[in-house]
C-alpha cells in the first residue's frame, strides 16, 4: 500500500501546529551554534521545503555595504544561487521592500498580487501562499527569508514561521559577527612606552616615575589599550610608575555626562575586556568607581615578564577550537566523544570565563586573547 505524507501544513489545526513546532525545534538545534552564515540559510530553506512542505524557500543576505541583497540559499523548485534576483537592490522588487521597510509580506493569491512579475509563472506552479519576513534585529536587517507554498498558508504556519525567522535571526547574527576581521593590535615600536602613551593622552598630562625599562609586546599593548579607553572619557590624572616587579598605569577620568549613573555600556566592555586581558598574562586591572558615580579610576598593573595564563582548561580550549570551526553540538560531542549535554557545560562554562554573552562573542575573545 502506498503511503503519501501529508505536508504539515495541510494537517488539521492543532496536530499541525504541533507538528510545526516540533520540525522548528529541529532546525534551531541543527543551527545552534555554527558560524557559516550560508550553512544556515541552506539548512533553513532546506527545512521548509523538505519537512514543512513549501514549494520554494530562498533567502537573501543584505551586503555589508547595506546597499543590496544576496541570495545565499535557494531549495525546491529552483535551486540556483545566479539569475534576475541573485543581487536585489535595496528597496527594490518586494525583497528589496521587505528590507528596506522591516515589514513582512502575507499573501495567499499570489497571482492575484500586482507586484508580482510573473503572474503566469505563479498560475503554472500552482502557487497560492507566500510570505516573506525581514530577518531583523534591534539594530538592523540581516537578511529577508521567503517561502512560496502551493496551498493557503494557514495563520497556525505563519506564527510558527515567525518563531523560524527569529531563531534564524539570531543564529545569522552571531555567524556573520563572528565573520568579521579582528581588529589588528597597534603596531609596536621601539618608542619607549612613556613617549606613545603621552602621545594618546595628548590633553593630558602623563606623570613618568622610575627608570624605564624593555616591556614584553603584551604588556605595551595593554597599556596602549587602556590609553584608548581612556581617550574616550575626560582624563584629568595620568602616572607611569615603573616599580621593582612591575610597572603600572594609574589614571583617573570622568565619565561622560551623557549618563552618570555608571559606565557607558561600550566603556564597560572594553574594560572588561582589558581586565581578561591582564589577568591573562599575569597582570591585574582594577577600576573602583567614586561614590558619586562620576569619577572612575584605573590602576593597571603588569609584570615586566610575562608568561601567558590561559583560563579554560584543554577540554574547553578542544570545545572552543571546534565551535570556532563552525562544529555544531553534536558534532562536537561525536568528535570528542562526549555527549552534547557535556558540550554545552563546556561551552556555557568557556563563555563564563571569557565573559562572552554568547557563543560568537565567546570565539573571538578566545581568539584575540591566544585561548585557541
Amino acid at each position: 500500500m502506498l503511503v503519501v505524507a501529508t505536508p504539515p501544513h495541510l494537517l488539521l489545526d492543532t496536530t499541525r501546529l504541533l507538528f510545526n513546532l516540533q520540525y522548528v525545534n529541529q532546525i534551531s538545534q541543527d543551527i545552534a551554534g555554527c558560524l557559516d552564515p550560508r550553512a544556515i540559510a541552506q539548512q533553513v530553506t532546506t527545512a521548509l521545503v523538505e519537512q514543512l512542505g513549501c514549494i520554494l524557500a530562498r533567502l537573501w543576505l543584505v551586503e555589508p555595504n547595506q546597499t543590496q541583497l544576496r541570495l545565499v540559499a535557494s531549495q525546491g523548485l529552483y535551486t540556483h544561487l545566479d539569475g534576475e534576483f541573485a543581487l536585489v537592490p535595496m528597496g527594490a522588487y518586494k525583497v528589496g521592500k521587505i528590507a528596506q521597510n522591516r515589514v513582512s509580506f502575507l499573501s495567499n493569491r499570489l497571482a492575484d498580487e500586482p507586484w508580482v512579475k510573473d503572474r503566469d509563472w505563479a498560475i503554472a506552479n500552482g502557487i497560492q501562499g507566500f510570505a516573506g519576513y525581514p530577518l531583523a534585529t534591534s539594530q538592523r536587517v540581516v537578511g529577508v527569508l521567503a517561502t512560496f507554498s502551493q496551498a493557503p498558508l494557514a495563520p497556525e504556519f505563519l506564527e510558527v514561521l515567525q518563531i523560524l525567522c527569529m531563531t534564524t535571526t539570531v543564529a545569522l547574527e552571531g555567524a556573520i559577527q563572528a565573520q568579521r576581521p579582528v581588529p589588528k593590535a597597534p603596531t609596536l615600536d621601539a618608542t619607549p612606552l612613556s613617549e606613545q602613551l603621552a602621545a594618546l593622552l595628548a590633553p593630558s598630562r602623563l606623570i613618568l616615575m622610575g627608570t624605564e625599562q624593555p616591556l614584553a609586546p603584551p604588556v605595551i599593548y595593554a597599556f596602549l589599550q587602556a590609553a584608548e579607553i581612556l581617550n574616550q572619557v575626560q582624563c584629568n590624572y595620568c602616572r607611569l610608575v615603573y616599580g621593582e616587579q612591575s610597572v603600572s598605569l594609574e589614571a583617573i577620568a570622568a565619565i561622560p555626562p551623557t549618563d552618570k549613573s555608571h559606565l557607558p555600556t561600550d566603556l564597560a566592555h572594553q574594560f572588561r575586556a582589558l581586565q581578561f586581558m591582564a589577568t591573562g598574562w599575569g597582570g591585574q586591572l582594577e577600576t573602583p568607581m567614586e561614590a558619586d558615580a562620576t569619577v572612575v579610576k584605573l590602576l593597571l598593573t603588569m609584570p615586566y615578564h610575562t608568561t601567558l595564563k590561559n583560563p579554560l582548561s584543554e577540554r574547553e580550549r578542544e570545545v572552543m577550537t571546534l565551535l570556532a570551526q563552525g562544529r555544531r553540538d553534536r558534532d562536537i560531542a561525536h568528535t570528542l566523544f562526549i555527549s552534547e549535554s557535556t558540550v554545552k557545560f563546556h561551552i556555557n562554562n568557556s563563555l563564563s570565563k571569557l565573559q562572552a554573552k554568547n557563543r560568537y562573542q565567546g570565539v573571538y575573545q578566545a581568539a584575540i586573547h591566544g585561548c585557541i
